[in-house]
């Protein structure tokens, strides 16, 4: 149990002071976004919070995890490493959709079929159960893939992504320590701590963003631990701590950025577009729209994810 809070320890304080160096590299080099027609902030920002995010997450989960525990570990940390560098390139050198898309389904690739983090059972959604890999390997690609952009679509306001990622981390971080499963603990109470100490930063008037860096590594973080919450289940069918219909409630548990995604892909395909094209339609674009404050429309949406958590328990 010590491991789970040193890990969220050294995950913040790595972060912490990481933070102050890279902001400042970023004004003397030039890498900021600017503010623009589909931007939400006004003065010229640094972008490459997500540097410190994933410093502090791999130092803390390299340091605190039990290895011996945990062999698919290197292959999780392959997925991270490879997700870190897609993003940052995207943050200096903007990527085209379906280079970042390659990247990701990599890294997914990785994840599938050398650390196992994968769906095999729908425990009877759709009349499904078990699932042979022809269908298992490809639903969990996708699934991963799907919770990774959801995370970069959301981060459109300060404190909006951090805060999501924050929550899903440390729920689903909590729920790990209840069935004893302290190696994937670790990974989430690491990434919650990162995110806090970014948070310090990105909170309004924002000093720094995550920039695409650390949205889709929050992603790829959330969908590994999402994943191995369902497919955990099957080894607890009598915990006291399991869940009936996991997947409903591991959609409930992520439930804004999914929404989010879903609402603004179908809009753009009704609307003749193409589901990738960027606008403002998101919901923290049209509470900011309805006067709302980068703050208030950030708390307003984690209370309503919070609610739903708390539904779906």
């Amino acid at each position: 149990m010590y491991e789970v809070i040193l890990s969220f320890i050294t995950a913040f304080a790595v972060t912490y002071f990481a933070i102050p160096s890279i902001i400042h590299i970023a004004r003397v080099k030039g890498l900021c976004d600017e503010p623009g027609e589909r931007r939400s902030h006004t003065e010229s920002t640094p972008s490459l919070g997500g540097v410190g995010i994933f410093a502090g997450l791999i130092f803390s989960v390299v340091l605190w995890t039990p290895f011996h525990l945990f062999n698919d570990l290197q292959y999780i940390l392959c997925a991270f490493i490879i997700i870190f560098f897609v993003g940052i390139k995207d943050d200096i050198i903007p990527v085209p959709p379906h280079k970042k898309l390659f990247g990701e389904l990599i890294a997914a690739g990785i994840l599938v079929f050398k650390a196992n983090v994968k769906i095999t059972s729908l425990y009877g959604l759709f009349g499904m159960t078990i699932l042979p890999l022809w269908i298992s390997a490809p639903l969990s690609i996708f699934t991963i893939i799907v919770i990774i952009n959801a995370f970069n679509l959301i981060d459109g306001i300060n404190g909006l992504s951090g805060s999501i990622g924050v929550l899903i981390a440390v729920t689903l971080g909590t729920w790990f320590i209840l069935i004893d499963r302290f190696e994937l603990s670790v990974i989430a109470y690491a990434t919650a701590g990162a995110a806090v100490a970014f948070l310090k930063y990105n909170y309004t008037p924002a000093k720094i963003f995550m920039g695409d860096t650390g949205s889709l590594l929050l992603g790829l973080v959330c969908s590994v631990l999402t994943l191995k919450f369902i497919e955990l289940h099957q080894l607890i069918p009598e915990h006291p701590y399991a869940f009936d219909a996991v997947p409903a409630v591991a959609i409930g548990i992520l439930i804004l950025p999914l929404y989010d995604t879903l609402r603004v892909f179908v809009m753009r395909i009704v609307r003749g577009r193409s589901p990738l094209s960027p606008d403002r339609n998101h919901i923290h674009h049209l509470l900011i729209d309805f006067g709302y404050t980068h703050m208030q429309a950030t708390t307003l949406l984690v209370l309503l994810n919070v609610a739903f958590i708390l539904m779906v328990f």
